[in-house]
């Protein structure tokens, strides 16, 4: 690559590339932003947005989209606080990264600025930004070109405001937009591919061919982590199990198996806000699925799994028991909607279903080559045995004539962060410095450029 040179990042023994950026625009040291904005992941955790250095293979900076949020009391006044980011003069506070979040505050409500994988709410969007800016790379956005995930079907509106907010708020070099299934598909090592990614509100089949994504194959089904969460849910009501987060736990003792809790609440707990306070709910129930849940080898049998292992769990006010047939009876809604209580059957779309559908709407002459590379990303994926379901079940409806192939990295930080990896290969191509959209060329073509440069 020309113009190549490395600098030290600051506090790490890792190097940064400086990359030229074509015609027009002299070369600027990259510090790679692949921040996961525009597209939310369904992990066995909550969303989560990270930052890696150009060249890394997993994020450097990894930390839930969810932030806290204290608005201003009638007063004009907010709560003292020493580590929250304050907005816009007389706007709210944000509490930003893990840390910050789960520490329990007065009237602090929990949200997201991401609704169906694009952002919603700008003003939380950018105090993200200005957060990561501030506290993880440590340096003028100025100096470094920012390459962006987004979803497949981010409006072209959104994705004009966030070009405009790169440029015009934070004065970027250069900058681009890709769509998430195209990444993983470069970080799997193929430019063509069916994705197939289980997010935490859905579950979507991406066709993607020579590069760019097939939109009219794209099929979501609304069975995705939040529908796991929920299940857990009515599972914790049903066997009367009390959820308990960590932040009202002052101290415990020990208990046998299925006996009452025996804990001790923290005093002087501030009035927390429900919002925030299923927040931190949620993060027990997302542990508990990733600890104990399994997808059923083949269609869901209550006598079969009545005979599987039971695996133990301890929930943080230390009650504890064994779960059975329960941790294979949850996940298999995913695969067999029928199987549900108060769902129809008829109206959703298991995972395989979404598979064959988004490759029946392809056309006929690339089907082969969507069988043949079926990514799974996502981390709905990494429960326990969910791969070898689906490729079981695929196996029974691939047209004989078709050969599958399902690819599903083995690690979890390739699974979670495949489009972060496929933005680390990307920008460093030699020939992905002609596809930046550098500031001369926003300043000249406004805002609008986007759609041409970035389809």
């Amino acid at each position: 690559m020309s113009g190549g040179v490395y600098g030290g990042v600051p506090g790490s023994s890792r190097s940064f590339r400086a990359l030229g950026l074509g015609t027009g625009c002299e070369s600027y040291p990259v510090l790679q932003l692949l921040l996961l904005l525009l597209h939310q992941l369904l992990q066995t955790i909550p969303r989560h947005w990270c930052v890696p250095y150009l060249d890394d293979r997993s994020a450097e900076v990894d930390f839930p989209t969810a932030i806290g949020v204290v608005l201003e009391r009638d007063d004009g006044s907010t709560m003292m606080e020493i580590d929250g980011d304050k907005g816009k003069q007389g706007g709210p506070t944000y509490y930003i990264d893990t840390n910050a979040l789960r520490v329990p505050r007065e009237n602090m409500e929990a949200i997201s600025p991401l609704k169906n994988g694009m952002v919603e709410e700008w003003d939380s969007f950018q105090a993200i930004l200005d957060h990561t800016y501030k506290m993880h790379v440590k340096s003028e956005a100025s100096l470094h070109p920012v390459l962006m995930s987004e979803a497949p079907w981010n409006t072209r509106a959104k994705r004009e405001k966030l070009t405009e907010l790169m440029f015009e708020h934070y004065g970027i070099p250069a900058f681009f937009l890709c769509k998430t299934a195209v990444l993983t598909a470069f970080a799997n090592g193929r430019s063509t591919g069916l994705i197939l990614d289980s997010g935490a509100t859905h579950t979507t089949a991406i066709p993607v061919h020579d590069g760019y994504v097939l939109q009219q194959g794209i099929v979501k089904s609304p069975l995705a982590g939040d529908f796991i969460t929920m299940q857990c849910r009515e599972l914790f009501q049903e066997m009367n199990i009390e959820l308990i987060p960590p932040y009202m736990i002052a101290s415990k003792e020990a208990v046998r198996e299925g006996s009452p809790a025996n804990w001790k609440r923290k005093e002087k707990l501030p009035q927390v806000t429900r919002s925030w306070h299923n927040y931190m709910c949620n993060c027990v129930i997302q542990d508990f699925q990733a600890s104990v849940l399994q997808v059923s080898d083949s269609t869901y049998d209550e006598q079969v799994a009545a005979q599987m292992p039971t695996v133990h769990y301890e929930f943080p006010n230390g009650y504890n028991c064994d779960f059975g047939a329960e941790r294979l009876k949850i996940p298999e809604g995913l695969f067999d909607p029928s199987n549900v209580k108060g769902l129809s059957g008829n109206t959703m779309l298991g995972v395989s279903h979404v598979v064959t559908t988004s490759v029946g709407m392809c056309d006929i002459d690339i089907r082969p080559g969507l069988y043949g590379s079926v990514i799974v990303a996502g981390g709905n994926t990494l429960i326990q045995s969910f791969t070898d379901r689906l490729n079981r079940e695929l196996s029974q409806k691939t047209p004989p004539s078709m050969r599958l192939k399902l690819i599903a990295n083995n690690t979890t930080v390739e699974r979670r962060f495949s489009s972060w990896i496929g933005g680390s290969i990307l920008a460093s191509l030699g020939t992905f410095q002609q596809m930046w959209i550098s500031k001369q060329e926003y300043e000249e073509g406004g805002k609008q450029c986007v759609e041409r440069k970035c389809p």
